[in-house]
């Protein structure tokens, strides 16, 4: 008994340090995601199975507090940083088994299906647009850093609030993304800001978190291979600087190529790049504000969007040490961060506790993150304000766009499928366990009683702001 006792508690802690839900981590030790509850109701638990548990404890270790919070190169790169991320991907749960995690937020079907059935990119952007109220521009320009550029919809509808508020102010803007494809879909929405906006300059970049808001690698190697283009779009309206981006592609073909790492899974880029867009008319008024190599004209940023920059069912620390930190750094002397994570709590994890119902709740919060987030920083945080909001100001609540004729006695097949997709895309379902349930109707009738029960479907988002002390 003392023995299944220790075993409960270790189990525990693996799984509050790693984010690792119990029934993901009794799946992913013995294939079997009621082992925990079997073992606090001493039943069915042979000592084979206990020695099996052991070494998967023993094996999967997260980094001890001995280790350094971040390896010397960018933690995506290399083999000691493979190691690392290997080692926090695996205690999260995101091994395959095969050395590959799953990366669920790579399966662009999902995805895709997602943003455009769902409205959450619209309320983010209407949050992160009140964040302006507070920001007090800088000279030479408003410098925004988006730590997730995405398909470009959060940050267009952000830079037109920027406009309105600042019409004559210039603008920098630095987006983070790796994805080829959200490049291409980003930069597509983004002509008309710069007829509307003249005076802006855009920097799109594939680098890590620790690298991106500097623009500048960290390995010296990377460095000197940087890929740096300076693109001067010339004309006056929207559609011939339309025309001048879409005529990118090969650029954005050889600068966004990424691979996954062996060890992690993890994208890497083949070679970091960095691409400079502004107007070739308002070069003399921008000169101040276009980045060079080596030299980022403003040094630190007014606003930082966080919004889902990590997975969320992995550690505090991790996201700490590896994201929120390097960007909390990057904060302006009055400078704000607002970052986003799914929350829970919502219709959405319903449907899916509905087929699993040992599937835990995002084990992030709040509260948590800004506890690993001082520690990470140490004396840092003390230039530093962390505001969490009480719940009602923290959740954002997003819906899935439906008709009101569509939920009622009989719902469209669509219309569950849209669902269905939209909630095992936000709770992280791995394609292996979808193609348990898959088989029959039972998840389809799971989502089509959810609609009824609340006329439609909603998620949770979490809010907490970082902002850095003007003096």
């Amino acid at each position: 008994m003392d023995e299944v006792e220790s075993l409960i508690r270790d189990i525990e802690r693996f799984c509050h340090d790693g984010g690792v839900a119990e029934s993901t981590f009794g799946r992913r030790a013995v294939n079997d995601g009621k082992l925990l509850s079997r073992l606090r109701s001493d039943r069915g638990v042979t000592t084979r199975t206990i020695a099996r548990v052991r070494a998967f404890l023993h094996d999967n270790a997260p980094p001890t507090p001995g280790e350094p919070a971040e390896p010397s190169r960018p933690a995506e790169e290399g083999a000691d940083g493979d190691k690392v991320l290997a080692r926090l991907a695996r205690a999260a749960g995101f091994d395959d088994g095969g050395g590959q995690p799953f990366r669920f937020y790579d399966n662009r079907q999902k995805y895709l299906a997602f943003v455009n059935t769902c409205n959450e990119k619209w309320v983010i952007a209407e949050r992160v647009g009140k964040e302006l109220a507070h920001v007090r521009p800088r000279t030479p320009a408003l410098a925004l850093f988006d730590a997730g550029m995405g398909d470009g919809t959060v940050l267009t509808m952000l830079m037109r609030d920027m406009h309105r508020r600042f019409p004559t102010v210039p603008f920098f803007v630095v987006a983070k993304e790796i994805s080829l494809e959200d490049v291409r879909l980003g930069l597509d929405k983004l002509p008309d800001r710069f007829a509307e906006h003249p005076a802006t300059v855009l920097v799109v970049t594939n680098l890590y978190y620790g690298e991106a808001p500097w623009l500048m690698p960290r390995n010296v190697n990377a460095a000197a291979a940087l890929n740096w283009q300076e693109i001067e779009l010339e004309g006056d309206c929207s559609y011939d600087y339309g025309e001048q981006i879409k005529a990118l592609g090969p650029v954005l073909d050889d600068g966004w190529r990424a691979v996954s790492s062996q060890k992690t899974g993890n994208p890497l880029y083949v070679r970091p790049s960095v691409l400079v867009i502004y107007r070739k008319d308002h070069k003399f008024l921008l000169e101040p504000v276009i980045p060079r190599p080596g030299r980022v004209p403003v040094g630190m940023y007014d606003l930082v969007v966080a919004s889902h920059p990590y997975r969320a069912r992995m550690a505090d620390g991790f996201k700490a040490r590896v994201v929120l930190a390097p960007l909390a750094r990057s904060l302006a002397p009055g400078g704000r961060m607002l970052v986003v994570h799914a929350y829970g709590k919502d219709p959405g994890m319903e449907i899916i506790q509905s087929i699993w119902p040992e599937e835990g709740q995002f084990p992030t919060n709040r509260h948590g993150l800004i506890t690993a987030l001082k520690e990470t920083l140490g004396r840092q945080a003390r230039d530093l304000k962390f505001t969490t909001f009480s719940d009602v100001k923290s959740i954002l609540r997003y819906a899935m766009h439906t008709l009101p004729s569509e939920i009622g006695e009989s719902i469209g097949t669509s219309t569950l499928f849209a669902a269905w997709n939209a909630a095992i895309y936000v709770a992280q379902i791995e394609d292996d366990r979808l193609a348990e349930v898959m088989t029959g109707r039972r998840y389809l009738d799971a989502t089509q009683a959810v609609l009824r029960k609340y006329g439609g479907l909603w998620f949770n988002d979490e809010t907490f702001v970082v902002s850095r002390r003007r003096s």
